[in-house]
């Protein structure tokens, strides 16, 4: 191993040891030691440190406990005569910098620094679990946390675009002699956020900790590790090793590039101690900057430093020492594409032309057709076409997706067209929201520039549908129609076609069925997770129902959904059978033995952490409060979607908590071995006005229309005391139910 990069990650290390001591002391003298120490929307403390130590960092004082813990890990700063070629020193020295580095950036929080734009500062855990869907279902295969700046705004835009086209995630952090990737995004009017796989931490080199804080928090939430127990530290660094495939692209190319194209600045001891801590978790660094390798294998999977790369392969590199698998679509099509920019937004002043929404009619369908009924790979553009209309017009937007296959069956319709979301808006300068006869599509200026057109819309679908389902499409035709009278006849129609399937799901009940379906697609990250979907109980995520499970297995036999036969019963009111727990105690790894479909009280579901909603028992009341992933208030059990979420997440079960998708509030077998929807006291009212309809619709089921009105929400309660109180004061009759505990 280098002694350069030694000298420079420890001395590193030892400069920002100096750096929180000296922070840290200032903030006591400040607030004292009790002062509470805290990231925003997190059940987890500081969670690299937690992670690392399993020490619990909420004040001043314990904070200086563990800074204490990591100066313990400092080896001296080493010299020519007693330097030995051993990694070790390096890699303690990283672990002492990132809990220096955490505790730097949480004092910010303390100080009252907020992040200013374009910084988005610590992620919370509601955006972890929300972002982490995209990481189990393959969308997006891993992240890149790039530390510095490029010579140019134009190759910022140029690196930024070829990893989102790669649906890698970008964590964007420090700066090269004052001048930061993102500020250069920025300046060139990029969008950047969660959604675009864009997401810039901070201008200090200190803040690229967060981009780890998020990895040790993947490893907590989706991998069941808990901090504190013995190997614990080693357990969450062999997850992300092997889970998370990550990589830092270690970025200091200011001074203009040497004769060869390589960049001469060398990195600074900061960002060497911040590469030394990547290092520990499994993730390599990739340079475009000439300083020495470490290529031997060890703690990465491949090499671990590699540098003086150019920076038009840089990522190519990256993505081959880190091992990702890659699967990149060659679309026909003149912009970009990928999943990065699915969360990309097209703003009024950016837009060419709209389609949709609140403007126009809109709908898409898919069908299945006789094999002599379809023109493979035929596009048909019925009406005017984006260069007709004038700037900032608006269009009607009918789109008609026609399929045929030896194997393909009506049940897989949904399944498909479910899909059109995800491929329209993962072209650049396309922006896609809503299903069925709500869809609102906006093209930008850009890609109407770079000469998109409709008929690319078609392309894509067509190029995304065969790709992904070849095993059962064996023909597609696009018809795409904007003309409002040619719109009406097939709008019509897909109206008919969207009742008749609510009608086929909304009539089967559990009973019914003598095969259930797993959902396992979480275990790529809570490993012990197995989600079982009812044709009366939905995947947590809120995304699969039975009929979406049945069509997915028989479009892959080998794929996450996998039929499960009930067998014989042994609980009816529990809802537990023999086959289900056959097959949950192999699924689970051999951790989980038993499951109730109907009870939140004994050997509940388990949760991955992607649910849509808690259900949480609120003992004082004898009811159950649900609170929405959205809600980011406090509520009655003392305790944040966030911090439950933490605890009940990774694949465990635990009673009186249940993590579920919103569909199932209104389902008749919801907790039904505890009473059912007739429990609920507590709703944030964002949710209760989201669900109203079908609440209305189920309390008229049970004659009990006046329960509706009843149900708080945090305008009339957010502690157990008021809301016992409320309850009380409306003579709730859950109060007088049998008790649950």
């Amino acid at each position: 191993m280098s002694r350069i990069i030694a000298t420079a990650a420890i001395r590193g290390a030892h400069g920002y040891m100096e750096q929180a001591r000296s922070q840290l002391h200032q903030a006591v003298e400040t607030y004292g030691p009790d002062k509470k120490v805290e990231f925003p929307d997190t059940a987890y403390f500081l969670p690299l440190t937690l992670a690392l130590t399993g020490q619990e960092v909420d004040s001043l004082a314990k904070a200086q406990a563990a800074l204490d813990r990591a100066a313990s890990l400092l080896p001296p700063i080493p010299d020519e005569t007693r330097w030995l070629p051993y990694l070790g020193h390096t890699l303690d020295a990283g672990v002492a910098t990132l809990i220096a580095e955490e505790i730097i950036e949480v004092l910010k929080y303390v100080n009252g620094e907020e992040p200013e734009e374009p910084w988005l500062g610590f992620t919370g855990d509601a955006t972890l679990r929300l972002q982490g869907i995209k990481l189990v279902d393959g969308r997006m295969p891993g992240f890149a946390a790039c530390v510095g700046a490029l010579p140019t705004n134009e190759e910022a835009v140029e690196l930024a675009r070829s990893l989102q086209e790669r649906s890698i995630l970008v964590f964007m952090a420090s700066n090269s002699d004052g001048k930061s990737m993102a500020e250069q995004l920025a300046e060139e009017g990029v969008e950047m956020n969660w959604d675009t796989f864009l997401v810039p931490y901070g201008k200090d080199t200190s803040s690229a900790v967060l981009a780890l804080n998020f990895a040790a928090r993947a490893a907590m939430t989706f991998g069941g590790v808990k901090p504190g127990d013995f190997d614990a530290a080693r357990q969450i660094l062999m997850y992300n090793k092997e889970r998370v495939f990550a990589f830092v692209l270690a970025l200091g190319s200011d001074y203009g590039p040497s004769s060869n194209g390589h960049a001469k600045q060398l990195l600074t001891d900061e960002k060497y101690a911040t590469a030394a801590g990547a290092i520990n978790f499994g993730f390599p660094v990739i340079s475009d900057v000439e300083i020495p390798q470490i290529l031997p294998r060890g703690v990465c999977t491949y090499e671990h430093v590699v540098s003086g790369i150019p920076r038009d392969q840089i990522v190519t590199k990256a993505v081959e020492v880190r091992g990702l698998k890659l699967k990149m679509s060659e679309i026909p099509i003149p912009v970009p594409y990928g999943a990065g920019f699915e969360g990309e937004r097209v703003r009024k002043e950016q837009m060419q032309i709209q389609f949709g929404g609140k403007y126009t009619e809109s709908f898409e369908l898919v069908r299945g057709r006789p094999m002599d009924a379809i023109q493979d790979g035929s596009i048909e553009l019925i009406g005017p076409d984006i260069d007709e209309v004038e700037v900032g017009g608006a269009l009607p937007l009918g789109v008609v997706v026609e399929v045929a296959g030896r194997s393909f069956k009506e049940d897989f319709e949904t399944v498909i067209e479910r899909r059109i979301h995800e491929f329209a808006s993962w072209a650049y300068g396309v922006f896609h929201m809503g299903q069925r006869a709500i869809v609102w599509v906006r093209i930008s200026k850009d890609a109407y520039e770079k000469g998109f057109r409709m008929k690319h819309y078609g392309e894509m679908l067509i190029a995304k549908l065969r790709e992904e389902f070849s095993a059962i499409i064996d023909k597609i035709q696009v018809k795409i129609y904007t003309d409002e009278q040619a719109l009406q006849e097939p709008l019509e129609e897909a109206r008919t076609v969207y009742r008749q399937r609510d009608d086929r799901i909304k009539g089967m009940i559990d009973e019914d069925a003598d095969t259930f379906y797993s959902c396992v697609l979480c275990q790529s990250y809570a490993p012990d997770h197995v989600c079982v979907v009812t044709p009366e109980r939905l995947g947590l995520c809120g995304a699969y129902t039975w009929l979406d499970c049945a069509a997915s297995f028989e479009m892959n036999q080998h794929g996450p959904n996998q039929p499960i036969k009930k067998g014989t019963t042994i609980d009816d009111r529990l809802g537990q059978w023999q086959g289900v727990n056959e097959y949950l105690e192999v699924a689970s790894n051999g951790n989980l033995e038993r499951f109730n479909a109907y009870s939140m009280m004994e050997d509940p579901m388990t949760s991955c952490g992607c649910f849509e909603c808690i259900t949480a028992i609120l003992p004082e009341t004898n009811g159950v409060m649900i609170v929405n992933r959205e809600y980011e208030g406090m509520t009655p059990i003392g305790m944040s979607f966030s911090t439950m979420a933490g605890q009940i997440g990774g694949g465990v079960q635990t009673p009186g908590f249940i993590g579920m998708g919103k569909l199932y509030v209104t389902s008749k077998k919801f907790i039904s071995a505890e009473g059912g929807i007739e429990r609920v006291v507590w709703m944030p009212k964002v949710l209760k006005e989201e669900i109203r309809d079908r609440l209305e619709e189920r309390f008229a089921e049970l004659g009990k229309s006046d329960l509706l009105d009843k149900i708080a929400t945090e305008d009339d309660a957010t502690s157990s005391e008021e809301l016992v109180a409320y309850l009380e004061k409306i003579g709730h009759p859950v109060l007088s139910m049998e008790p649950m505990m």
